[in-house]
């Protein structure tokens, strides 16, 4: 999945705002959906929805109640919360999948959303290594050596978890990218 053909539904009770990081997707997004309260966006919230931008002060629903309704619903797509509360320890159970403090710039977002896209990707390649890593459990345990080596199911199974390694490797390196440099370049110590 890419932005290109995400749908985006951007969750916001003031018009301005909502329409602001509207235009911003807009021309690179697949489609961009909004929702001025959050009555309005539970309506829209369907398989269809990859990305919710979601703010958490408005009126009615607030965004925190949203959220908890999206994920009751059993609905797949990532939810940023985009607001201008800052975050505090009561954002530790909060099941979003990221934080943006307002207001954000129009290539954070979009790198926002690519690095949300790409967790399913990720998901999805670990999910299939997975069941492929089990058929080659199975096929080691019920056959020899030699019969494995002339298996071309096996040495295909073989391939296809090396090729999904690869991809979840790299993945993961898009998707951490902000964390590894963070761990890799330590902050330099400060002189007390």
């Amino acid at each position: 999945m890419t932005l290109e053909t995400a749908t985006v539904l951007v969750v916001d009770d003031e018009a301005p705002i909502r329409e602001m990081y509207a235009e911003m997707l807009s021309g690179v997004a697949g489609e961009v959906v909004t929702a001025g309260d959050g009555e309005t966006a539970l309506s829209l919230v369907d398989e269809a929805v990859d990305v919710v931008l979601l703010d958490r002060r408005m009126p009615g629903m607030s965004g925190d109640e949203v959220l908890e309704a999206v994920r009751a619903s059993g609905h797949g797509c990532r939810v940023a919360m985009l607001t201008a509360v800052e975050p505090d320890e009561d954002i530790a159970t909060m099941p979003f999948d990221t934080y943006l403090t307002k207001p954000v710039a129009v290539g954070k977002l979009r790198d926002t959303i690519g690095r949300l896209l790409a967790l399913d990707d990720y998901e999805a390649a670990l999910e299939e290594r997975f069941r492929v890593a089990q058929k080659i459990g199975a096929l080691e345990t019920a056959k020899t050596e030699g019969e494995l080596a002339d298996s071309a199911a096996y040495a295909d199974l073989k391939a296809r978890y090396g090729e999904l390694t690869d991809e979840i490797e790299e993945t993961g390196r898009r998707v951490d990218t902000d964390l590894v440099r963070g761990v890799i370049e330590p902050e330099p110590p400060t002189n007390r």
